[in-house]
């Protein structure tokens, strides 16, 4: 299937990662021209040559944290490659923790990275979208905006305050041929889904296979996904297709989120 976004621009963050990772390898495939912006410059430069010469890439490592460094990195890409079509918000997940007992100084450290550098990375973007009457915004988050995860407190938190920006920017941009989206992952066999397995299985004094199975048995579909299946997601947010949908979450999660 042809998306229309051959010859696109995407920005993706995480790209060292599993999730991010797919998203570049698919998006290059369907056309784009991809910026891979992750912290692992070893990680990135070994996606950037699975995608190969089929497209242009570009490895960028990227501190998410160092707000400063924004409008330089932003500016290399759009040199390298143009302007950014799409935007693939994605940020690394904090350590699991209690609601109650955070310092102010964890709280703000954790909201610097994961929602105010989101924030900054999409108003840089922004105009050139604007300016071309084009452009997409997705953000990853995870189930836990819908329903909130035990001891993954910061987590819980932080990403539902994107799913509020999500939403409130989109209506925001909408006329001007932007569309604003968040992806909400489930149990993706991804490292951090594993990290996340062992500190259950360690904190229950479980074996770890224990852990894993019942979380596949949570999930409806019975087993955890893939990070191409979530990439699938992303891509068709990304696509000409879409261009009626924002202001949306799309699960993807194998129907482990209970509610409607």
């Amino acid at each position: 299937m042809d998306l229309g976004i051959a010859g696109r621009v995407a920005l993706v963050f995480g790209a060292s990662g599993g999730l991010g990772g797919a998203c570049a390898r698919l998006l290059a495939a369907e056309g784009a021209a991809v910026a891979l912006a992750g912290r692992n410059k070893a990680e990135l430069e070994r996606v950037a040559a699975e995608i190969g010469a089929s497209t242009k890439s570009l490895v960028l490592p990227w501190e998410l944290s160092e707000l400063s460094s924004i409008d330089a990195n932003v500016s290399a890409v759009e040199y390298a490659l143009g302007p950014v079509d799409i935007l693939f918000n994605n940020t690394g997940g904090p350590p699991p923790s209690l609601a109650q007992g955070l310092s102010s100084e964890v709280w703000s450290k954790h909201f610097h990275t994961m929602v105010a550098s989101v924030i900054a990375i999409t108003d840089r973007v922004l105009p050139n979208m604007k300016a071309r009457h084009w452009g997409r915004v997705i953000t990853s988050t995870s189930s836990s905006v819908i329903a909130p995860i035990p001891n993954l407190a910061i987590s819980n938190t932080l990403r539902a305050a994107l799913v509020g920006w999500s939403k409130t920017l989109s209506r925001e941009v909408a006329r001007e041929g932007i569309t604003v989206n968040v992806i909400a992952p489930g149990r993706i066999d991804t490292k951090r889904v594993r990290n996340l397995d062992a500190d259950r299985a360690k904190r229950e004094q479980r074996p770890l296979a224990e852990v894993q199975a019942d979380g596949a048995a949570s999930i409806p579909i019975g087993r955890y996904g893939e990070a191409d299946e979530f990439a699938a997601g992303v891509a068709f947010l990304a696509s000409k297709g879409a261009s009626y949908i924002t202001g949306s979450i799309l699960r993807v999660d194998g129907g482990l989120i209970p509610s409607v």
